[in-house]
């Protein structure tokens, strides 16, 4: 796969993910508490998987193979787990700063994995990434917040950071030769077990809810889990992991615009800005390498 096409599964992968956002705000509107959320999501989305690896391709896997996809299935739940923990202690626009700490950590992985300093428009697109994300997040709005006072809310905040870089980095090195839907069903799987064992969703104990849950359960599987987790697996593969979390960071300004055009939330000025910030940061290590390449 040609790596802009991998760069644009990825974007779609992310962009979704921050849709998935204003789906589960529609969600809590609607009565629904966040454990049933995050367990509907992982539940419908792993049936909704496990039918497409029924009628598509599959391969023989070695316990191996299986341990690490459910490991990135285990990553990706813990980051909803705690950036949902987050928001319940800490503003929103510092747990989204907090969240977005996972474009510089996930290129830390990367470089500690290859043993090599991240390149120069590497690092550009981060600083990019970085004050956009300041100015996307709304933290200026958040004036006077107790930094100290709330450090559990940080630290939550800061975990979903680490794990969703250490999802990226792993969703392109797990399993690779494993066909697509059979790699997101494992992770899907892994990701449920944790939910189930860290929440206990209304309908565990009264599975007869379900039915009545079905609509809105579809909408945020395939937000949160379906097309993240299928587009993740199609793009990160073809990608080094850097550039996996550079191009993730495309979910903030989805998430903001999906707020605006759902929610019908307020989008200020300088949070349009960031936008542009975070655009420009992913834009630039796509445009450098096609601009040598034609001086060549």
């Amino acid at each position: 796969m040609k790596s802009y096409r991998a760069s644009l599964c990825v974007l779609i992968g992310a962009s979704s993910y921050g849709i998935h956002a204003s789906v589960v705000k529609l969600g809590l509107g609607k009565g629904y508490s966040v454990p049933d959320i995050t367990g509907l999501q992982y539940l419908f989305g792993l049936v909704m998987l496990f039918a497409a690896f029924l009628f598509t391709r599959k391969v023989k896997m070695t316990a191996g193979q299986v341990a690490s996809l459910l490991g990135v299935g285990v990553f990706l739940s813990l980051t909803g787990i705690f950036y949902g923990m987050s928001l319940s202690l800490i503003p929103a626009s510092i747990a989204v700063v907090m969240l977005f700490q996972f474009t510089w950590i996930g290129v830390l992985i990367e470089a500690l994995y290859i043993r090599k300093l991240p390149s120069k428009k590497k690092l550009v697109s981060v600083l990019f990434l970085w004050i956009g994300t300041l100015f996307a997040g709304g933290l200026g709005s958040s004036h006077g917040f107790d930094w100290t006072g709330n450090s559990l809310g940080l630290l939550y905040g800061f975990g979903a950071a680490v794990t969703f870089a250490l999802f990226m980095f792993f969703s392109g090195k797990a399993a690779r030769n494993v066909p697509t839907f059979q790699k997101s069903m494992i992770i899907s799987l892994g990701g449920i077990l944790v939910v189930l064992a860290v929440f206990q969703p209304s309908f565990i104990q009264q599975p007869s809810e379900i039915v009545g849950m079905a609509d809105f359960g579809l909408l945020v599987a395939i937000f949160g889990n379906i097309l993240p987790v299928v587009f993740f697996a199609i793009g990160t593969p073809h990608l080094d992991s850097s550039m996996s979390t550079i191009m993730g960071a495309a979910e903030l300004p989805a998430a903001i615009l999906a707020a605006m055009w759902i929610l019908h939330e307020q989008v200020a000025v300088f949070q349009f800005a960031g936008i542009v910030l975070i655009l420009a940061g992913i834009i630039i290590p796509q445009i450098q390498p096609g601009q040598k390449k034609s001086f060549s």
